[in-house]
């Protein structure tokens, strides 16, 4: 089965290489530069093919794990319970990853913010958002070792990678499913 022409957008720019994703949304977006003919635009599509249909295939059953996520605003009082929750539960997973990520830590913070789900500061302590406690558990735990592993590396580098690894083989499958479901739990906040 080829994937018709008319099934995904072509995004020109002075880039050098094609690139295709696939959104949340399930659109396949090609970026290429402006000087390669659509011909060759086609060939790549038509090569990636099953890239693509395994990359929409695999988001699509991630969709309807997420249908059952609610969507209705939290009341206030909801917000006090799960950020009173997260207080018991956030320090507790913490202590359980440090000693295996080799590292000491300050404060824990539990927030409920828009933009972050974690962060570390230089002085070590951690802040984390309420709402990964309405995530899958496993995303909760890949959040909490990201931060954890910013006590050796206040960066993104492949060492910082290399770590997060090491402690949370499984953290690309969750760090995606926050990703693609991310946007559910904000809207949360209203």
């Amino acid at each position: 089965m080829s994937i018709e022409e008319s099934s995904y957008q072509i995004i020109r720019s002075k880039r050098k290489t094609i690139s295709i994703e696939v959104t949340p949304e399930l659109n396949v977006v090609v970026r290429a530069p402006r000087w390669v003919a659509k011909r060759d635009i086609r060939y790549f599509v038509d090569e990636k093919e099953g890239w693509i249909q395994k990359t929409i295939a695999r988001l699509e059953k991630e969709r309807e794990a997420a249908k059952d996520l609610p969507d209705a605003p939290l009341t206030g009082k909801e917000l006090e319970e799960l950020t009173l929750r997260a207080r018991d539960i956030f320090p507790e997973r913490v202590k359980h990853y440090a000693p295996m990520v080799g590292v000491t830590y300050g404060k824990i913070t539990i927030r409920h913010q828009k933009t972050r789900w974690g962060s570390c500061s230089a002085k070590g302590n951690l802040n984390f958002n309420c709402l990964l406690l309405l995530a899958p558990p496993e995303v909760l735990d890949a959040i909490v070792v990201h931060e954890l592993c910013h006590r050796k590396e206040m960066n993104h580098s492949e060492r910082f990678y290399r770590e997060v690894y090491r402690v949370y083989p499984d953290y690309d499958r969750w760090n995606r499913w926050l990703k693609g479901h991310g946007h559910l739990l904000r809207r949360r906040l209203g």
